[in-house]
């Protein structure tokens, strides 16, 4: 059955999708989007980083993360030619891999630039290209997870919080250049820590034990300048606000346009109960 209008206002021609299954909900919502545009959705899961409850009453396939062959081939006999990489996945350490013979030549082909998640993820966009594969943008799909430019809630940064955003965005765009990570934690102008393999809620919570008297911090959050915009958008939800809130921060500041947001009525919730700013910031705009 050929799907309807999507959200995105794009005519789609994708009988069935396949979703390649990180953790957290964005899989389940991206699985339910399909499923009202008439697009049947297919579940590549991992073991140990996939939420599983995706997985009844859908068509699937379950294995470790270095099983690339096993997966390509469920796609292939599902006849699924149209995927979406999303959701967190934590990178196995290479002593935990145990390839099967495809990831193995993958890995060896990939070499030294299997170092960086960028690096990584656009290996791995081209392997799946060279299989006959199209990647999409989850937001192709959902298309009100994209940030938007503007508050988030009914507070807004403060004079002293500005600066910290500043030098926020600088931080982030020139760790994100070296492929370190996306996020940035600053207060009082002063980086109190940057992201790296942890993720954003353990920078957080790093932070949290280093933060100092006056104001609470920044948290920002960029896209990488050399990111591919269908893989690996910045992400925040109810959890970031929450574990940002939790850590003393005064606000959270991510990228407009180029990042995604998680279920916005309960973020502006979490963040006005405990009088923090959710922002979207076009970056582009402050730079001029």
């Amino acid at each position: 059955m050929p799907a309807q209008k999507n959200e995105s206002g794009l005519k789609s021609q994708i009988p069935i999708l396949g979703i390649i299954a990180g953790g957290g909900a964005l899989p389940e919502r991206l699985a339910q989007a399909c499923e009202s545009l008439g697009i049947k959705p297919f579940i590549v899961a991992f073991d140990g980083q996939t939420d599983m409850s995706i997985l009844p009453g859908r068509a699937h396939v379950v294995g470790r993360m270095a099983k690339a062959g096993k997966f390509i081939k469920a796609l292939k006999a599902h006849n699924v030619k149209d995927l979406v990489m999303i959701g967190g996945v934590r990178r196995p350490h290479f002593s935990e891999l145990r390839p099967d013979l495809f990831t193995a030549g993958f890995l060896m082909r990939l070499g030294m630039r299997a170092l960086g998640d960028s690096d990584m993820l656009s290996a791995i966009r081209a392997e799946l290209e060279k299989q006959g594969f199209k990647l999409h943008g989850v937001h192709e799909f959902i298309q009100d997870l994209l940030m938007q430019e503007g508050i988030v809630g009914k507070h807004k940064p403060g004079k002293a919080d500005w600066v910290d955003i500043e030098r926020g965005i600088e931080v982030s765009q020139h760790i994100g250049k070296l492929d370190i990570g996306q996020s940035v934690i600053v207060q009082g102008g002063m980086v109190l820590g940057v992201e790296a393999a942890e993720g954003t809620d353990e920078l957080i919570r790093r932070c949290g034990f280093l933060k100092r008297k006056g104001p609470g911090g920044v948290l920002v959050k960029t896209c990488k300048p050399q990111q591919d915009r269908n893989l690996d958008l910045p992400t925040i939800g109810p959890d970031t606000v929450l574990n940002a809130s939790l850590a003393g921060l005064a606000g959270i500041a991510i990228q407009a346009g180029d990042s995604l947001l998680i279920d916005p009525q309960k973020v502006a919730e979490i963040a006005d109960r405990n009088n923090m700013f959710v922002i979207g910031i076009n970056i582009n705009k402050l730079n001029k």
